[in-house]
């Protein structure tokens, strides 16, 4: 038995020797700078052989070599950080999809946090968001399947499925005592990108959900209907990122360029190979696909330097963290909320092939003052006053393995006391009180409703009204 192991674990060692060759010597033909071949780690690759050699002859069932090599894939990919991944054929298909606006599911952004699922933002105008699920829930069942256990991946698949078909979730909710079950019914997921509207006369608001391939065009039709039905001077815009969780880099930078002056730059990025340091700018060669029509030029030139807030919080991540950070760098919008969620690494679509890819992080981005955004986020200038308990939200340094800011690590700031170090007003109990009423309240909250109390509050600082009533006297009037 010991020689068969030993024979397995010899040609295995020549075979993935072979492979890692193969591609070093592939990656040296498509790029000159690099500098030298790494000496491959034969005591590690001995052991993973071993470990092969092992599982092929003594697990309880025969498994297939295919299955194997796979696996392995998956938890080198995920032993990195939360968002590299290997994506079989469904799941690339799944992901090209995905980015064009319409796929099938539930509608949650979600990841892999000690073995259970974490919902990082479930997605407007979807089975999930309608049911209540919230940022931050834990999903520990799938029907009648306990999740303790699956990949990711695996999770995600069971999520999916035929339109019209149902699936029961059992979450578990800070501040509840026993577990929520929703039973949510599958549909296609028509994500609308960007929606707009008048609040009154003088004032535009602009909401983007998510950053597609059709998204930066979505927003200079919206830009001119807006200015065209405005009739008198544009005192105000809100574009609203709350709970967009990123997308389409490109789109991100179509978004910072309509507002910003020409060639400004946008955002950086900085890794370890060459083609991972990149300088995007506001201008048409950093945000169209090929040799597009330039949809951004000729909008009314008062996008420019209307006066502008941008609203965030812990489920603004990613691509909206890039605008946001890009506008409030470039002194062009107050940026208003809490603390975003603090996604600032790049993920790169590698294609293995055979239609499958891996997704790898391969850097950082930074807006253009330098500041990083991975595991920080973006601090907003005036900080949410309501108490909505997005302090308590899942972020990107919750997460196991999260990449480092690259930078020196500062505190997350998520209250206005936090910032300017003053004592939040109020009583504990009361806010305990309050924070356990919400969680009941498993309505979602419609951004850019009349009962949005963050857009009041950014209307009331364009019009200069103080966005807190003074404190009522306890002591009648004699």
């Amino acid at each position: 038995m010991s020689n068969v192991i030993r024979k397995t674990g010899l040609i295995l060692i020549g075979v993935i020797a072979g492979i890692m060759l193969s591609l070093n010597f592939s990656a040296i033909a498509k790029k000159e700078n690099i500098e030298a071949i790494h000496p491959l780690p034969i005591e590690e690759l001995r052991t993973f052989a071993q470990v092969f050699g092992r599982i092929k002859s003594d697990y309880v069932e025969s498994v297939e070599d295919k299955k194997l090599i796979t696996e392995a894939i998956n938890g080198m990919l995920v032993g990195l950080d939360p968002h590299s991944s290997y994506l079989d054929k469904d799941e690339y298909k799944e992901l090209q999809i995905g980015t064009q606006g319409e796929f099938g599911g539930l509608g949650i952004q979600v990841t892999m946090e000690d073995g259970v699922v974490k919902v990082i933002s479930p997605i407007e105008d979807t089975p999930a968001f309608r049911a209540g699920i919230k940022t931050g829930d834990l999903i520990v069942k799938l029907d009648d399947t306990v999740v303790k256990g699956m990949t990711l991946n695996d999770a995600i698949k069971l999520m999916r499925g035929k339109p019209k078909t149902s699936i029961k979730i059992t979450i578990v909710r800070e501040g509840e005592t026993e577990p929520l079950i929703f039973n949510l019914v599958r549909d296609i997921i028509k994500i609308q990108s960007v929606k707009s509207k008048m609040l009154e006369p003088g004032y535009a608001y602009i909401r983007i959900t998510q950053f597609q391939e059709q998204t930066g065009e979505n927003l200079a039709q919206a830009i001119r209907t807006l200015f065209g039905e405005n009739k008198g001077e544009m005192k105000g815009l809100i574009l609203d990122l709350r709970n967009d969780p990123g997308g389409l880099l490109n789109g991100a930078v179509a978004v910072s360029a309509a507002f910003l002056p020409e060639n400004a730059l946008v955002v950086y990025t900085e890794g370890r190979s060459p083609d991972a340091k990149m300088k995007l700018h506001a201008n048409p060669e950093f945000y169209l696909r090929g040799p597009d029509k330039d949809y951004l030029k000729g909008l009314p030139t008062e996008v420019k330097t209307v006066p502008m807030i941008t609203l965030v919080n812990g489920g603004s991540a990613s691509a909206s963290e890039i605008v946001a950070g890009a506008l409030q760098d470039h002194k062009r919008s107050i940026v208003m909320g809490s603390q975003t969620f603090g996604k600032g690494s790049v993920q790169t679509i590698l294609p293995l092939g055979n239609n499958t890819a891996i997704k790898l992080t391969t850097a950082r981005y930074y807006t253009p003052n330098g500041q990083s955004i991975q595991a920080q986020g973006i601090t907003p200038d005036i900080l949410d006053e309501a108490d909505n308990g997005d302090d308590q939200r899942l972020r990107e340094s919750d997460l196991n393995r999260h990449l480092s800011n690259g930078k020196k690590t500062e505190k997350i700031v998520t209250s206005e006391a936090e910032k300017t170090g003053s004592k939040p007003a109020g009583d504990k109990k009361d806010k305990k009180d309050k924070k356990k009423k919400d969680t009941k309240n498993n309505a979602p909250l419609e951004f850019g409703s009349e009962e949005d109390e963050l857009l009041k509050q950014a209307m009331n600082y364009f019009k200069g009204i103080p966005s807190s009533p003074p404190e009522p006297n306890d002591e009648s009037d004699s």
